[in-house]
């Protein structure tokens, strides 16, 4: 399967507009499960249509393996139907006066592929989807979960190089998204085939991709694998977009006086005083810990203590809410509480779960290192 390069690439609607992608270099590789995660209107599903070749770029160039499939500067254009690559939207687009057998083959016969290879295609991927039964009925006929297996079908049943999903899940129940998640997962390992996948979901990205790519207002803001994203996010935008609950963020910057963000002022002034222009300070909240009878608190650890003003069960797990002097801190558990809303509590967060950003947004490479020193950083 090919790599996809993506060198400069901008789209703008009008001489006035802002670009709906800005400079975009991104690199898909070989067999790679490409998540494009953002907010609406950051221009994922843009990219999606430049590379599918639905869009025209502005300016910039897209290579597809070893052939330009778009460049502006080189006046090459590769039209969609050429481009050797199945695109999934978000409606089915199933015909309707067509069988399942006929949708899925529909690609083959435009193809004009001879009978047999046809028809040895079509059984080979609907056994695989799990829709071999329903070959001989019609989209009405089937739940929205079977049609979305049937669109995939008729995708890989052409076996395109490039597998372009946009936010193909969307229109399923909470149980059929988690059903077709393993479902495109298991297909990515037995087909191999390269996949970009748009989506505004973080739990589809995180639980879906090899790599996830990060945009916001047609901005790449980084690029890594799903551990990489949630685990060392690039800037705050980052950091607050993936997680839930949401990372707690302090800010340092804004002089607040409230107690908390005194606390955490001083803790990096006292300890960590090569730090410099720290604007915010991000906690996640599986990293809060509170301190019970046993818990030993570690010397170096960022402590401090609140009210617990609420306690919300989540299943499997639960969601404390600590308030101090105007400050809210959120922290699972997978342990039921021993506490009730209204008592005192002390917690502690280690420093290496700390996530430092400057005045900019982004993250602290010098907090990096001298917070997690047993971790090489780049």
């Amino acid at each position: 399967m090919p790599k996809i390069n993506l060198r400069g690439v901008e789209k703008n609607y009008g001489a006035n507009a802002a670009n709906a992608v800005a400079n975009l270099d991104l690199e898909i590789g070989d067999g790679e499960f490409m998540c494009l995660l953002g907010p609406s209107g950051c221009g994922k599903t843009t990219t999606l249509r430049m590379i599918a070749g639905l869009e025209h770029l502005t300016d910039g160039e897209i290579q597809v393996g070893s052939r330009v499939v778009d460049s502006v500067t080189a006046g090459v254009f590769v039209p969609p139907e050429k481009r050797e690559m199945g695109l999934v939207f978000q409606s089915y687009a199933l015909w309707p006066h067509l069988t399942i057998e006929r949708n899925t083959d529909f690609g083959l016969r435009l193809r004009n592929l001879p009978k047999a290879e046809r028809e040895e295609r079509v059984g080979k991927v609907m056994k695989t989807l799990g829709i071999e039964e329903y070959r001989h009925r019609y989209p009405s006929q089937l739940s929205g979960g079977q049609q979305q297996r049937v669109a995939l079908a008729r995708m890989l049943a052409v076996n395109p190089e490039v597998l372009l999903l946009d936010e193909p899940l969307s229109n399923l129940d909470a149980a059929l998204r988690l059903e077709m998640r393993a479902e495109l997962k298991r297909l990515h390992r037995e087909f191999k085939t390269t996949i970009v996948f748009v989506t505004h979901d973080q739990w589809e990205a995180m639980t879906l991709a090899t790599t996830i790519a990060v945009m916001s207002a047609g901005m790449l803001q980084q690029v890594g694998t799903p551990n990489d994203i949630y685990d060392r996010p690039a800037n705050r935008f980052v950091a607050q977009f993936v997680g839930n609950p949401p990372i707690n963020i302090l800010e340092l910057a804004a002089g607040s006086p409230a107690d908390l963000v005194v606390r955490a002022r001083s803790y990096f002034q006292q300890r960590y005083a090569q730090i410099e222009d720290i604007g915010s300070v991000g906690i996640r909240p599986e990293a809060i810990r509170i301190v019970g009878p046993k818990t030993p608190v570690p010397e170096d650890a960022f402590a401090g203590s609140a009210e617990v003003s609420g306690i919300l069960p989540t299943g499997g797990s639960w969601i404390i809410e600590l308030s101090t002097a105007g400050e809210k801190l959120f922290l699972t558990t997978h342990q039921a509480p021993e506490i009730e809303v209204g008592a005192m509590v002390e917690f502690f967060v280690k420093p290496k779960t700390l996530h430092v950003f400057d005045g900019a947004g982004r993250r602290s490479k010098t907090a990096d290192r001298l917070l997690n020193p047993a971790v090489l950083h780049s």
